[in-house]
């Protein structure tokens, strides 16, 4: 018996076999949860459909479109999603954009519209999907929904720039729709995960250093793995997590509460 037997998951945000979500989406089909996908537009259509290939059971497993900057697009997916399925109890959001300009330099350089372009993408999707996700949800009986962070919020990361002001945005939401949503029964958490070898992270120039201080300072002197945040991901989708909501939960090797800088 797997921790999620007979859950249906929805994951978005699978870019490539090192996305975050992926590790999610392997843990939570080795804990026993039906799965399905999303991609934001044909650039990344392949690299979804090519890894869902892989997984168990691939024939049933959904791929779907869904550009998170549009409603209608989102309003379609549950349509799909809900012809398909008749309940949802696990919404996975691991989305993030920011124009690359918007992460190097100072700050104080950062667009209007890269900043607004950054936190529609990355964090007011998080509030367009719950919405969206509310009818399937209840015929569950509730269910969970998790994002993706990172601490670049309490502290400076250099370079995160719009991208941490997203994040600030994307942790609020979480208490807010942890608040709105609760009396349905559906939890809202967020995963704030260490510096992983990410195609986002990859954008972001000083991360390989942040990584190599996860090694040097973190309490567990080592960097995080993608099967570890995939773990942390599992608890929160179980039954497990049930009294558990509106949290941002590290999964950093301690790195949150060490006092170092470069």
């Amino acid at each position: 018996m797997g921790l999620l037997d007979g859950k249906r998951a929805l994951v978005m945000g699978v870019a490539n076999k090192r996305s975050i979500a992926w590790g999610i989406a392997t843990a939570f089909q080795r804990e026993g949860a039906e799965l399905a996908f999303t991609y934001p537009g044909d650039r990344l259509k392949g690299n979804v459909v090519e890894l869902v290939a892989t997984l168990r059971d691939h024939e049933r497993v959904p791929v779907l479109a869904c550009d998170v900057t549009s409603d209608e697009q989102i309003a379609t997916l549950f349509g799909d999603l809900a012809s398909r399925w008749d309940r949802l109890d696990i919404l996975v959001h691991s989305i993030g954009f920011s124009p690359v300009e918007e992460l190097r330099g100072r700050f104080s350089q950062v667009s209007r519209k890269g900043m607004l372009d950054t936190i529609d993408v990355s964090a007011y999707s998080l509030l367009a999907l719950a919405r969206a996700a509310v009818p399937l949800f209840e015929k569950a009986g509730g269910g969970s929904i998790m994002s993706l962070t990172f601490n670049a919020v309490e502290r400076v990361v250099p370079s995160y720039n719009a991208m941490a002001m997203a994040k600030a945005v994307l942790e609020s939401e979480t208490r807010y729709l942890a608040v709105d949503l609760g009396p349905q029964n559906i939890r809202v958490n967020c995963i704030s995960a260490g510096p992983l070898k990410t195609l986002a992270a990859s954008a972001v120039k000083g991360i390989s250093r942040a990584r190599d201080l996860m090694e040097e300072k973190a309490p567990l002197r080592r960097n995080i793995t993608q099967d570890e945040v995939g773990n942390v991901a599992v608890f929160l989708a179980s039954d497990w997590s049930r009294a558990v909501t509106g949290a941002t939960i590290y999964a950093d090797n301690g790195m949150n509460i060490v006092g170092v800088t470069d």
